[in-house]
């Protein structure tokens, strides 16, 4: 007998567009909960065209909307709100991502829903959270990025802070939700009640910013950008080999160092009183990575990675999107994994993460591609709405 998903049972509505909020419920609905997904009628969530798109269909939004069920509803006008808290009643979690303020405006606050339903869990992504004085600023995660303090440090000293190449803030934001609604799901399991999940994406970011602020305030240390390197750390760094490719190498442990001298054939450098110990390698950093990359270049990237392999030295290539695809170990991991489109056949996308022993995720479908698709299931089976109904709301632009 197949176990049940871990959150089946729960249902959970997501309001909200892009990225953190509906991350939030694609988690969610990885392992099981049954997220219902609202658009406003005529007005699509901006994911579902963004990004790359293969005949007419965007190619990110099978990944974020995936597993999730579809309805029209319009939350501007009283009658749609009132649909809303017909559906809280039946209700979980409900995830939105407006900016603070916004809820409230609509007769949606959590005093009003929890009114409704007190176990109700909701949670609210926003650039600055609910309360202080930034709280009605618009904030996307590249703000978020910015005030959170990660993007001062990245890239190179010579140049300006820059990007990673991905929605981070967003992200980050999105994960943080989610721990914050299992830790409430997991509290109202003893108290029987619901409670606000509030996450600031300035505050997720700020939250995986390491010692950068005892540094700061006990060290009088202000962390600058470093490019591929971080200051007393080494060696761990990239390395261009023979055939013009770079490696990550991390060997800054006093144990793994001596592998890495080993593997280079110079076992001397381990004893070496620039290198002997953390604190020694940090300060002599340039010179240590110079001697490293010598070794490097006179091997290709394979025979290198072969040998730090054997050594037990921490190593890799910079993937591409190619090498990921190609890599055995990806595909034994399942965290490619492909779902059946309507519309373009097998569609690939990551897998899920974590992994759990007995009671694993899963997608069961890549999203709904057309708004509203689950408007009759939800309002008709969920609310008893007949089809007279359906209609009529539908011609009101309600749904």
């Amino acid at each position: 007998m197949t176990e049940k998903l871990p959150l089946e049972g729960l249902r959970v509505i997501e309001l909200g567009t892009l990225l953190a909020g509906p991350f939030t419920g694609r988690l969610l609905a990885d392992f099981g909960a049954e997220v219902i997904k609202v658009e406003p009628p005529g007005k699509c969530d901006p994911m579902r065209n963004w990004g790359k798109a293969k005949d007419g269909v965007g190619l990110w939004w099978p990944i974020q909307s995936r597993n999730k069920k579809s309805i029209t509803l319009n939350l501007r006008v009283e009658e749609g709100q009132k649909i809303l808290k017909e559906l809280i009643k039946q209700t979980d979690i409900l995830i939105e991502n407006f900016r603070p303020g916004t809820m409230e405006k609509w007769n949606l606050s959590y005093e009003e829903l929890s009114e409704i339903n007190p176990k109700l869990i909701m949670v609210r992504t926003s650039g600055f959270g609910q309360t202080g004085p930034y709280k009605n600023r618009a904030g996307f995660g590249s703000v978020g990025e910015a005030m959170g303090g990660l993007r001062y440090v990245t890239g190179f000293p010579d140049r300006p802070p820059t990007r990673i190449g991905i929605s981070i803030g967003d992200t980050l934001a999105a994960l943080f939700a989610t721990i914050g609604c299992l830790v409430a799901l997991q509290e109202r399991n003893a108290s029987g009640k619901g409670q606000v999940v509030d996450t600031a994406l300035y505050e997720a970011v700020f939250a995986v910013m390491e010692s950068l602020i005892p540094d700061y305030l006990l060290a009088g240390y202000v962390r600058e950008r470093f490019g591929n390197i971080l200051p007393g750390v080494a060696p761990s760094n990239i390395y261009l080999t023979k055939d013009r490719t770079y490696i990550v190498i991390g060997a800054n442990a006093d144990g793994v160092f001596k592998r890495l001298c080993e593997a280079m054939e110079q076992p001397e450098l381990a004893e070496d009183p620039r290198f002997a110990t953390h604190q020694q390698r940090g300060e002599n950093m340039k010179v240590l990575d110079a001697l490293i990359e010598e070794w490097t270049k006179s091997l290709t990237a394979k025979e290198a990675l072969k040998i730090l392999e054997e050594k037990g030295v921490p190593s890799g290539l910079i993937y591409s999107a190619k090498d990921i695809v190609e890599d055995p170990h990806y595909k034994e991991r399942e965290m490619i994994i492909s779902v059946e489109h309507p519309q373009l056949g097998e569609f690939p996308m990551p897998g899920i993460v974590p992994k759990l022993s007995r009671t694993p995720g899963k997608v069961k479908h890549p999203g709904a591609e057309k708004m509203g698709k689950h408007n009759e299931e939800i309002y008709g089976k969920l609310l008893g709405f007949t089809t007279e109904m359906l209609k009529q709301l539908q011609m009101d632009q309600i749904i």
